[in-house]
């Protein structure tokens, strides 16, 4: 007997085999079969779908969960059209604060309010208290004057990290902007977060990401350095997952920083533990490194200078010393996810796979070049040739492309985010937000963003490389679950796989395309049982 046969669907498989079906029959959490396969089997649960279409789950192959849920707890600043409109809301919330009490915002928009916070008005906003407001891209943060001075950064006592950037003013005063590396500075004073915060965080972004269809998501760096929150971030999803408040497939990258030498032959996390530790809701996936930082900041690692800005961004750390963690994480058995958002950042990136690949061949390694941001021609057949997956974020070509395009010039606009030269050069290409750093970083938004490619200002950035929808569909299933190594279980409804679903109230391959992001996600199912949504099916009497 079935636990669940889901009937009167209009199914898009993601199965070439089987592209379409219309009933689908669970048993222990897996598709046992579609259609005339299994119609006629009895079933402990039947829902009808009125129609609905189904798809499989969504998967977000780069996000923050955590931090994520974090941001939803703090002051929203990605609505702020300008400066002064953000200090009247760091005032507001400080004035309901104790003396004491931080003020924490998150996703303002230099581009937007016209740069960033200036320290000596925020310090006036917030009444004395300590402020802390990050940028969209996360790779920048703006901290006051009192928790700059808590950090050493005012009297010179602070030790800035590698990589990191301390603005400073004409006459060599802080700022009190801190890029990339540098926010550790401010991170040491409130890390790390207690496990039960980080469990509340976890669960407020499960129930935001259950509602958009998304069934499986990456956690693109944890424990360590400035990306993690906790050294006790993994036992967080572990005790949200205890609790029920994960209903979703979670793959956790550990941040680089966390990995050492464990015994004569290993390298990786205590006991041993590499990439694929776990089961098929909670496991370890690749080693997350830092290479450079983000075209909004200009600390991408680039070639040429940004365009009217000067300067080539900065490296992660020494590059010997990226090279050297890239190439000893693949000796241990470890997927690499490199965050290499600049040419320059992905040529070393590219280095250290091929070296690494000459020393110890691992054909179907699978590492990964996180955001692929600008990818110059001649490094797409190195790509190939290496079988390595970009995993670019389509949204941030609507969030912030009119602002990419200012950083690196027209000339270098057809790199940017590419997605249809990935593909012909035989690349896979998953779908991803990178959430927190889009405002609205939901798979459907996302598919949209591939296929017109349109900034906030209506500008088509790089057109060639737009795809279909088919295709955008096919980055948030079959190309996400192969880019985690888990084709034969997740991406498609066919017999044997995870009884992940999606129900939409329209055909996203089929609306016109400015339609695609306002399609309402009916329900979610993971496992086969209702995430989200399923108490507006009717059940059928068996």
């Amino acid at each position: 007997m079935l636990d669940l046969l889901l009937r009167d669907v209009r199914a898009l498989t993601m199965n070439p085999d089987h592209p379409t079906a219309h009933t689908i029959g669970v048993l222990g959490g897996r598709i046992v079969g579609v259609d005339e396969e299994i119609a006629d089997l009895p079933a402990r649960q039947v829902i009808d779908g009125g129609g609905a279409v189904v798809t499989p789950g969504f998967a977000d192959s780069h996000n923050h969960m955590v931090w994520y849920g974090l941001s939803l707890a703090e002051l929203d600043l990605s609505g702020c059209r300008t400066a002064e409109e953000l200090y009247d809301l760091v005032a507001a919330k400080a004035a309901e604060l104790p003396s004491d009490g931080w003020v924490i915002g998150s996703g303002y928009d230099d581009f937007v309010i016209g740069g960033h916070p200036d320290r000596a008005k925020l310090d006036r906003a917030g009444g004395g208290r300590p402020v802390w407001l990050k940028h969209r891209s996360a790779h920048m943060c703006v901290a006051s004057t009192e928790i700059l001075a808590k950090a050493g950064v005012l009297d010179g006592s602070a030790r800035v990290p590698e990589g990191g950037v301390v603005e400073r003013d004409a006459e060599g005063a802080p700022t009190g902007l801190l890029a990339e590396q540098a926010q550790q500075l401010v991170d040491a004073l409130v890390k790390p977060y207690p496990v039960e915060e980080l469990v509340a965080a976890i669960g407020r972004a499960a129930k935001r990401y259950a509602a958009e269809g998304l069934t499986h998501v990456t956690e693109a760096g944890i424990g360590g350095g400035w990306i993690g929150h906790s050294p006790a971030e993994a036992a967080a999803y572990q005790l949200a997952r205890q609790r029920g408040e994960l209903p979703l497939r979670v793959e956790l990258m550990p941040a680089n920083e966390v990995l050492h030498q464990v015994g004569p032959d290993a390298f990786g996390l205590d006991l041993g533990l590499r990439s694929g530790f776990g089961d098929d809701f909670l496991r370890i996936g690749p080693m997350k490194i830092f290479t450079d930082g983000a075209l909004s900041s200009r600390t991408a690692a680039v070639t040429d200078p940004f365009h009217g800005h000067g300067g080539h961004g900065v490296l992660g750390d020494d590059p010997n010393v990226l090279r050297e963690r890239i190439r000893t994480a693949h000796r241990g058995g470890w997927r690499v996810a490199a965050h290499a958002i600049g040419d320059r950042a992905i040529d070393l990136t590219l280095e250290a796979f091929e070296q690494a690949q000459r020393e110890v061949p691992r054909p179907d390694a699978r590492h990964r070049v996180e955001h692929s941001a600008m990818v110059r021609p001649d490094q797409l057949p190195r790509m190939a040739a290496l079988g390595v997956i970009p995993v670019p974020q389509s949204r941030f070509l609507y969030e912030i492309g009119d602002t990419m395009i200012g950083a690196v010039g027209e000339e270098r606009e057809p790199w940017l985010y590419r997605h249809r030269s990935f593909l012909d050069a035989g690349l896979v290409v998953p779908g991803s937000s990178d959430r927190p750093c889009v405002s609205n970083g939901a798979p459907l938004l996302g598919m949209r963003a591939m296929v017109d490619r349109t900034t906030k200002a209506g500008r088509v950035l790089a057109p060639d490389e737009r795809v279909d929808a088919v295709e955008a569909l096919r980055a948030y299933t079959t190309h996400a679950a192969w880019a985690a190594g888990q084709e034969h279980q997740r991406g498609q409804i066919a017999a044997g796989m995870f009884a992940d679903l999606v129900l939409l109230d329209a055909d996203p391959t089929a609306v016109p395309v400015p339609e695609i992001g306002d399609i309402d996600v009916r329900a979610t199912f993971v496992a086969g049982r209702p995430v989200h949504g399923a108490d507006e099916f009717a059940e059928v009497p068996t």
